[in-house]
């Protein structure tokens, strides 16, 4: 897979790239700042960028403007954006328009590496990866919110549906038939008022319903 890096932390950034082409990845460009990022992205067109959320000039969101620019010039591109700290504005506005082939991890999910390049496999593949903190953190929230109907088991398969698992993926974890993970999946579309739609990711506009709210 062709990547690029915005990461302002020299030794992350040069610990990143060591990484990834260890695992047969091309690294075509690395970048420390987000305007450097936005030009590396376009001079070399990778299948995904991974940005830091923080980076100069502003030490902010500029990382996630860059993604969000690069997003929108090429929406083919994969985006995972990093963070250490769990940003729930961040995933939204992230998330909110085509959730296709976008992630939103924390820094520490580089450290499991079979997760972490499962995760840009299927981010890859047009799949979306919001962190199982973010997930946690939403669902710890008060009541009054829209995940309010949903039954503890729904709660358990929507938290592993954002972590990007299949439906055979969810019924492996929690040791139930595919079938009854489909019925629960069902009723997590149903309890948050989304129909089908031939636009769109429903799995993951489960969560951004819960998010954006």
């Amino acid at each position: 897979m062709r990547i690029v890096i915005g990461e302002d932390q020299l030794l992350l950034r040069e610990g990143l790239v060591r990484l990834l082409e260890e695992e047969g990845h091309e690294v075509v460009g690395s970048a420390g700042d987000g305007p450097d990022l936005v030009r590396k992205a376009k001079a070399h067109r990778p299948e995904l960028v991974i940005a830091d959320v923080r980076m100069p000039p502003s030490q902010t969101d500029e990382g996630l403007r860059a993604a969000l620019e690069i997003r929108a010039a090429e929406p083919a591109i994969g985006i995972l954006v990093l963070s250490h700290h769990v940003e729930v504005r961040y995933a939204v506005e992230l998330l909110s328009g085509d959730a296709s082939g976008v992630g939103y991890l924390l820094k520490q999910r580089v450290a499991d590496l079979d997760r972490f390049f499962a995760a840009l496999e299927r981010i890859r593949a047009g799949g979306s990866v919001i962190d199982p903190e973010v997930v946690s953190a939403l669902l710890g929230r008060a009541r009054g919110d829209p995940l309010a109907a949903l039954t503890p088991r729904q709660r358990e398969v929507l938290a592993l549906m954002a972590e990007g698992r299949t439906n055979a993926g969810i019924a492996e974890e929690l040791v139930i038939t595919e079938k009854a993970v489909a019925k629960h999946v069902a009723g997590i579309f149903e309890a948050l008022g989304l129909p089908p739609s031939a636009e769109g990711h429903r799995r993951v506009l489960a969560v951004i319903r819960y998010l954006d709210r």
